[in-house]
């Protein structure tokens, strides 16, 4: 079995709240290397791969500090554990999430629905006033088509005005409100439909793109998803550095590729598969097919973190053309040959 010789993985989540209101999260392995509660006076804290401590007085603070341990055979180092949700108490474990940002200006955001659930997760980088990720579930719950497109687009109010886009921003701006969730995927009904046009779920994106190959693997997503009984969808687009095609005159960024990252999950089979999609921002660009590690070193995006370790480090480095029906770039693995005992269940 791949589960055997791992060990119990301890984390520890220190919380601190200071008298002005504002309060530090620090999780071993993540951000923390190591700390220390003196008696009677306070606590130090040692950033990782820092050796200078930031120090917290009793008089001035209060805080609570939390262990977890992950059971051997579900070790997963670099889950999500802590995510800046306002304190909305959002759902950061689900399969789909990427590993959510704690820097400041950055929120994760979900929306759902009374009667369906999740309609997705994003997250938005507000500094930049861009979604870095859309993350939502496809499934035979809520892929029914009971509804019309409503064409409701809309400011998303969970982010503070200074940081969200407007309507006032694609005005004029010669690219298309490009969805990430589109609306075809969420059809079930007419709240989870109005919810896929929130500009939130946006991108500025060049209508020979948005209509053409994007719409293209966007259908091919929802034919992936009825092989699978679920299928985890990421969708994205680059705005950092180096990976930028243009700014709007509003100052919006205009990225230069546009990506999935797939997880399909068969339960008969108790099995996973992963692949990635790359496509260049223009009109009858070319779609490249690669492996989730090659997506992850083009984007800096750690995928599917919330999967155990090693079924994460499983399906990440290996895309099989075969199954997804698509030819897997040439620098990406393209082997499977698991025996019956190293499956492992989820």
């Amino acid at each position: 079995m791949l589960a055997l010789g791992m060990r119990a993985q301890t984390t520890t989540t220190l919380t601190v709240k200071t008298l002005k209101g504002d309060t530090y999260t620090y999780v071993s392995g993540e951000n923390m290397d190591s700390l220390r509660v003196l008696d009677g006076i306070g606590i130090k804290v040692y950033p990782s791969g820092s050796t200078v401590s930031v120090d917290y007085l009793f008089s001035q603070v209060t805080y609570s500090i939390a262990e977890e341990t992950t059971p051997p055979g579900d070790a997963n180092i670099n889950r999500n554990i802590v995510a800046n949700d306002q304190g909305k108490n959002l759902n950061i474990s689900l399969l789909e999430l990427p590993r959510v940002s704690v820097a400041a200006h950055d929120f994760f955001i979900q929306k759902s629905t009374p009667d369906y659930g999740i309609t997705y997760s994003i997250e938005w980088c507000g500094d930049k006033r861009a979604n870095r990720w859309t993350a939502y579930e496809l499934h035979a719950g809520n892929m029914a088509s009971n509804v019309k497109r409503t064409d409701a687009f809309a400011e998303d109010p969970d982010i503070p005005a200074e940081y969200r886009t407007t309507l006032a921003d694609y005005s004029g701006s010669g690219y298309s409100r490009g969805h990430l969730c589109p609306s075809a995927d969420r059809l079930c009904s007419t709240l989870q439909n109005e919810q896929t046009f929130l500009l939130s779920n946006m991108q500025p994106q060049d209508q020979t793109h948005n209509g053409g190959v994007w719409a293209t693997l966007e259908a091919k997503v929802r034919t992936w998803a009825e092989q699978w009984d679920t299928l985890y969808v990421v969708k994205a687009a680059t705005i950092d550095a180096g990976n930028i095609k243009a700014y709007t005159s509003s100052g919006l960024i205009v990225p230069s590729y546009f990506y999935m990252a797939l997880l399909g999950y068969k339960v008969s089979m108790s099995r996973y598969e992963a692949l990635g999609v790359w496509s260049p921002h223009a009109g009858g660009s070319t779609t490249e097919y690669v492996t989730i590690d090659e997506l992850e070193d083009r984007t800096g995006i750690d995928f599917f973190c919330n999967l155990p370790d090693a079924i994460e480090n499983m399906v990440e480095t290996v895309a099989h053309g075969n199954v997804w029906g698509v030819t897997v770039s040439s620098g990406a693995k393209s082997f499977w040959n698991m025996e019956a005992d190293t499956t492992i269940k989820w």
